[in-house]
């Protein structure tokens, strides 16, 4: 059985924007449900595993 790569609670970057971070509310099924620390009272979103990368440590 495949775990899930990042667990609840932690901080998520977009592939497509990693200056856009995201927090783990909620994995089923394979799907992440993140919400966004900016703006709470938003629905989550919702994002497969290939879609997020972890902590991202590049300076640009």
């Amino acid at each position: 059985m495949m775990e899930n790569r990042y667990p609840e609670g932690s901080t998520v970057f977009l592939k497509t924007d990693p200056n856009h971070s995201l927090t783990v509310r909620r994995y089923a099924k394979r799907i992440y449900y993140c919400t966004d620390p900016a703006k709470p009272q938003e629905k989550d979103k919702v994002y497969y595993e290939r879609e997020l990368q972890g902590n991202t440590n590049t300076v640009t």
